[in-house]
């Protein structure tokens, strides 16, 4: 499969581009049933509500995606860690041949895996999880250049109600001074200036199957779950071959996976 001139246009244009039921209904069963396994147990390594809230840029540029920094008695688990070897399950959706040719397209390269960055089964789980802010993935992760994108799976149906993603087109493309971010490196959306920028914002009902691809400096983020069924959803991320990752830094902590 690959992408039709019109839909790489989009992709340049807005960052980001809606795949529309790509992967199997049975798949996304399988690896949800698997996921919500490993939640029920908390299988480390997890990110937890607490840690996600409390974490400082410091430690989001430190923490590795092999420990849990907290253990809590009442615990909201965020994201389970490091799912590339959870299973093999995950594992082979992340090598799927099928959108091997789409990457390359978007990355004009070979696609690489970077284990070391989301590699995640993400949840919102009903009523006790926290609104995600707008953010850039890049202000995180450390390599040479901004070619790099992210693969996300819905694995039911995502929406306002759960937290569906939002995104602001084209901000992959545009210049921010570092005053526009808060210590925690979100976009502020306290400043009139990002506000203007916000209200350009969109999002789209995700149904299970669909996948959505999104640049590595596109603004996005979503709201807390206030249905009653937890969402769960996978992201992994994808840079070109030649990007290479920035030597001492957490995002060569880990192998790469190549797509070739």
């Amino acid at each position: 499969m690959k992408l039709s001139n019109e839909q790489l246009t989009q992709f340049e244009k807005d960052g980001f581009l809606l795949l529309k039921d790509f992967a199997g209904l049975e798949l996304c069963d399988t690896i949800k049933d698997i996921a919500k396994a490993h939640l029920k147990h908390m299988v480390p390594p997890i990110e937890t509500e607490f840690e996600y809230v409390g974490k400082s840029k410091e430690e989001r540029e430190r923490v590795s995606d092999a420990h849990s920094e907290q253990i809590e008695k009442r615990i909201t688990v965020r994201r389970l860690r490091q799912v590339y070897h959870r299973d093999i399950v995950f594992k082979q959706w992340m090598e799927d041949e099928k959108i091997r040719p789409i990457l390359k397209q978007i990355l004009g390269e070979a696609p690489t895996i970077t284990i070391a960055h989301h590699n995640s089964i993400m949840t919102k789980m009903p009523h006790s999880s926290t609104a995600t802010s707008w953010h850039q993935d890049f202000r995180y992760w450390n390599f040479e250049n901004d070619n790099l994108v992210s693969v996300w799976l819905a694995l039911d149906n995502e929406n306002k109600r759960n937290g569906v993603l939002e995104f602001i087109p084209g901000s992959h493309k545009m210049d921010f001074s570092a005053s526009q971010f808060d210590e925690k490196e979100y976009f502020s959306d306290s400043l009139d200036l990002n506000r203007e920028i916000i209200t350009t914002k969109v999002s789209y009902e995700l149904k299970k199957g669909d996948v959505v691809l999104f640049h590595c400096k596109l603004l996005h983020r979503a709201n807390r779950n206030t249905a009653d069924e937890p969402k769960i959803s996978f992201v992994y991320t994808v840079k070109g071959c030649t990007n290479d990752a920035i030597e001492s830094t957490r995002s060569t902590e880990y192998e790469e996976v190549e797509l070739y």
